[in-house]
């Protein structure tokens, strides 16, 4: 009898092995939307598959596809590989999931226009895109704990009227204990710019710097700088914007 209850054992793990592979996403995700997420459509199985038309909190976020890695799960922790396609934005990262709402997200790369619908707070006015390349980003409850990388924001366009260009800048992170702080400074433009900006636990934003016009800058940007008032000795002016999400 042992023999056969051995066989019959090894089936059973094995028929469970075989019905988690295979097991359609659709079973464990609904098209229908769990807590305020919803997809237009599922498909592929519960390890590898796509979620098209993802919204969350009725904000669109686009079309979602993942690949689990099932061995970290021996770990305690919750694996994917992830990519995200909206429009002409995209993002590619490799998430983790731990218990006490612990998100750790590496290697994360991502292209998208500036959006309002997901960025909030962001001035319908303000249009251009950002890039991210991100070695680390940490998240415990929501809140940014750590960062390592680089943020750039290319193009930038202010069109609350005639479209004035304010140029692109590079926030660069170094990882580290501590709130995570990067130094700010422009990629060349009509604004010289240099300062810092730091992620609060609030959660919140403190950026603080200096900022002087180039040659060229449209003279209703050099206007607006002059609110901040005096500048130094090299024509640069003080300026500080802080914030909460």
């Amino acid at each position: 009898m042992r023999p056969r209850i051995w066989i019959a054992l090894l089936a059973a793990v094995a028929f469970a092995a075989i019905l988690l592979a295979r097991m359609p996403a659709a079973w464990i995700i609904p098209a229908g939307g769990v807590r305020g997420c919803a997809c237009a459509g599922v498909d592929g199985s519960l390890w590898s598959g796509v979620c098209t038309a993802l919204t969350v909190q009725r904000t669109p976020v686009g079309d979602v596809s993942w690949e689990l890695h099932p061995w970290r799960l021996l770990l305690g922790e919750l694996a994917a590989h992830i990519a995200v396609t909206r429009g002409a934005g995209n993002l590619d990262a490799e998430v983790e999931l731990r218990f006490g709402q612990q998100v750790t997200v590496r290697h994360a790369v991502a292209d998208l226009p500036l959006d309002p619908a997901l960025i909030p707070g962001l001035p319908a006015d303000l249009h251009g895109r950002a890039h991210l390349d991100l070695a680390l980003a940490q998240f415990e409850h929501g809140i940014i704990t750590a960062l390592q990388g680089r943020i750039e924001a290319r193009d930038l366009e202010d069109r609350s009227g005639v479209a004035t260009p304010l140029g692109s800048y590079l926030v660069t992170f170094p990882g580290g204990p501590g709130e995570p702080t990067g130094k700010l400074r422009d990629l060349d433009g009509p604004l010289a710019v240099e300062g810092t900006l730091r992620l609060t636990r609030q959660p919140g934003f403190e950026l603080e710097g200096l900022v002087a016009p180039r040659a060229g800058a449209e003279p209703a940007l050099i206007n607006n700088i002059r609110y901040l008032g005096s500048p130094d000795a090299t024509g640069r002016r003080p300026f500080s914007v802080a914030g909460t999400f």
